[in-house]
């Protein structure tokens, strides 16, 4: 196992996911960590610095010298470090609930200080697209801002959740890096600039991502999972019973290619190999990982990889040369071999055994008169030979809600003949819980059919993969059948009722394509009982299960609409069938009077929590400035043996300081009235734009936030109606 290069005891708690490095004087690197009560401290063990006269101050450690602490009064949610200027000098990024704060930690000042009401869960700088200098991301409530060297907002842009995970990457390999988001409903989004092009599912909150080799990125998820994408590409994933705190990329066996390092909460340390996910090295701490980075700590000209625990445990780790590559975990390719050899044998022994009994047994049949094969013979024998031409048939169907069940799809499975079906085993993403499920009917319920209800939590297309044991009702051994079958898209809908009244909501575009495409579309899109056709004129009325909202699609040649009050869903149906018949640019006219005055309604409720805002600020200041004289005329008062008026001093502060516990308990609910509506205006802008494909898109995001920008709803509301063309 490699041993740690260096390993140091810092003596100080460290916030999971808020561990940075920089050279903050241009030549040095220093380690920068997020503690409690709202601080954070730099470790700086090569050059002495006068702290003086700025927010940075040394603190006394006892034993662990060069630490110096930078008060940021609020807790800290993320935290970065890079360079934004042409000096080379690295600048400390720190988030936190209501503001950013850029701050130069050589000269001890700030450089910028900007209030987010967004809140900050993210961070990450680089270059991006067409600006030729770099910026600094933020990620927090359903939007992403990007700032320059002098704190002005160079990109805005919103997601359909809260962000989690930011990271630069040149997806598409055109020598521009893209903006890679992870959020909190399960999506990895990739922006080219301010223009969505790609966009993965995955199964739960993306909480970390990471970029690699070329368009290789990795990925850590809230519920244990790790894995690599090449674009849209899945290499390989793992799932672990312990949370992955923080995921590198760093080349730590020599050979060029940079491994997926993960530090899990368990304080397991380990480094994957990107391309198959075999581990390759791995180390223990004693407590859970806080964050990992990369850095010349021992100014040798190699940088280490180091890796921070939270209870402030640090070590360094170097990669390894050819000679001594051997050495991680002994993952040479002739014991990859031979464990794989090995696996092999133990698999056909196993089964050379199961031929051998059934042999014996058929040998006894044959002694005992019975014929071979029959119900009597499998049976009794307990062998469990099937017939061969034994076939394994399957079909999915809508079913809708009953009082005990709500809605779902039916998958039945059924054999060809009078076997019988033991247990059935589903393995899908984003559906079970362990992504897997098992369906082991009672022994006197046992038949050659089994239906297995599935409920899908949202519309995407799923991969089913079905392994079913299939013998007699008294077997002891079963032949396994795998199948994989493919939900659609759009499963939860069935033909409306005929007296279904037209949705007032509706959302229009011209297309060009030919009737028969969409309705090809449909059919391989939606689980419907029967395929759908059509001419000259197109007109499919369904019902969505899950809200109970009519789905109307109509076509004329040349122009196409969908009649829903479920705006999401419309979104969803233009996103997947643009995507499908290949439309780089769509503009459409949505017209959605209940979701515009629910819109108008929320941004009257933003205005008066900024007015709220405001009046608690002022009433906090005038409360400081009294308190300043108060505790001054109370000294006065001491110092001149007025016990009475130092009474009445001391008294009024108490009352004042009561009414600004309150005042703070009204601003913290009054904060997170606020965030609330901020995400439903981000969310709304979202929806619209997801209304549109291409520059469209990208156009009413902007001009969402310039008319909101502007307070002129009435713009807004255009935007969204018409788009911003």
């Amino acid at each position: 196992m490699l041993a740690p290069l260096f390993t140091l005891k810092l003596k100080q708690k460290i916030l999971p996911r808020r561990v940075a490095i920089g050279r903050f004087d241009g030549v040095n690197p220093n380690l920068a960590c997020a503690t409690s009560a709202g601080k954070v401290f730099v470790h700086n063990p090569f050059t002495g610095s006068d702290m003086k006269g700025g927010r940075l101050v040394t603190t006394d450690t006892g034993a662990v010298p060069d630490l110096y602490f930078l008060n940021i009064g609020q807790q800290v949610t993320a935290m970065s470090a890079g360079s934004l200027g042409a000096d080379n000098k690295d600048t400390l990024f720190v988030g936190s609930q209501t503001h950013f704060l850029a701050y130069d930690v050589h000269n001890n000042s700030d450089l910028f200080y900007r209030e987010c009401p967004d809140g900050i869960n993210t961070i990450a700088r680089g270059y991006i697209a067409d600006n030729d200098k770099p910026l600094v991301f933020v990620g927090g409530n359903c939007s992403i801002s990007g700032f320059d060297i002098e704190g002005d907002d160079k990109f805005w842009t919103v997601t359909g959740d809260n962000v989690c995970s930011l990271a630069l990457l040149d997806y598409n390999q055109d020598n521009i890096n893209e903006l890679l988001v992870g959020s909190e409903d399960y999506e990895i989004r990739v922006f080219h600039g301010d223009e969505m092009i790609a966009e993965i599912t995955e199964t739960e909150s993306v909480t970390s991502l990471t970029s690699m080799h070329g368009s290789r990125f990795g990925y850590a998820l809230a519920n244990g999972t790790v894995g690599v994408y090449d674009r849209n590409n899945r290499y390989w994933r793992i799932k672990s019973k312990n949370q992955a705190v923080s995921i590198f990329s760093y080349d730590l066996d020599g050979d060029g290619v940079p491994e997926l390092i993960t530090g899990w909460s368990s304080g397991k340390l380990d480094a994957r190999n990107s391309h198959n996910g075999e581990v390759v090295f791995k180390d223990n701490f004693n407590c859970a990982i806080a964050g990992i980075v990369e850095g010349d700590y021992r100014r040798d000209g190699h940088n280490q990889l180091i890796t921070c625990s939270v209870d402030g445990e640090v070590r360094g780790y170097s990669p390894s040369n050819k000679e001594s590559s051997h050495n991680l975990l002994e993952s040479s390719a002739e014991q990859d071999l031979l464990r794989e050899l090995e696996q092999r044998k133990n698999n056909l022994m196993l089964e050379l055994k199961n031929y051998s009994v059934n042999t014996m047994a058929g040998k006894e049949v044959q002694a005992s008169g019975m014929k071979l094969g029959s119900t009597a013979d499998v049976q009794g024998q307990q062998m469990g030979v099937i017939p061969a031409n034994t076939q394994l048939q399957t079909s999915l169907q809508v079913t809708t809600e009953t009082e005990n069940t709500p809605s779902h799809v039916q998958l039945l499975i059924n054999t060809t003949n009078n076997t019988q079906i033991k247990a059935v085993m589903i393995f899908a993403e984003g559906i079970f819980n362990g992504e897997s499920h098992v369906v082991h009917p009672p022994t006197g319920s046992i038949s050659s059919s089994l239906s297995v209800p599935i409920f899908p939590p949202k519309d995407a297309p799923i991969d089913l993969h079905v392994k079913t044991f299939v013998g007699y009702k008294n077997s002891t051994q079963f032949h396994v059948f795998e199948l994989s079958r493919q939900l659609p898209r759009f499963t939860l809908y069935v033909i409306a009722p005929t007296d279904t009244p037209t949705p007032e909501s509706y959302v229009t575009f011209a297309i060009t394509e030919r009737i028969n495409r969409v309705v090809m579309w449909i059919n391989q899109n939606f689980l419907l009982d029967e395929e759908l056709t059509a001419q000259q004129e197109l007109d499919v009325r369904l019902v969505a299960l899950r809200t109970g909202s009519p789905l109307f699609i109509r076509m004329i040649p040349g122009t196409l609409s969908i009649h829903c009050e479920d705006i999401d869903l419309v979104g969803d149906i233009v996103q997947a069938l643009a995507s499908s018949l290949n439309i780089e640019n769509l503009q459409s006219t949505a017209v959605y009077p209940s979701f515009t005055n629910n819109l108008r309604d929320v941004l009257l409720k933003v205005d008066d929590y900024h007015t709220v805002r405001q009046k608690l600020t002022a009433e906090m200041a005038d409360h400081s400035n009294l308190i300043r004289s108060l505790v001054v005329r109370g000294e006065d008062s001491r110092l001149m043996y007025d016990m009475n008026g130092m009474k009445q001093c001391y008294l009024k502060l108490f009352d004042l300081n009561r009414d600004l516990v309150n005042g703070y308990n009204i601003r913290c609910n009054n904060h997170t009235e606020l965030l609330s509506c901020l995400r439903i205006v981000n969310q709304a802008i979202t929806k619209a734009g997801r209304l549109r494909v291409g520059k469209p898109k990208t156009q009413v995001v902007t001009a969402s936030r310039e008319a909101i920008k502007q307070n002129d709803v009435e713009k807004l509301f255009k935007v969204i109606e018409s788009g911003a063309g």
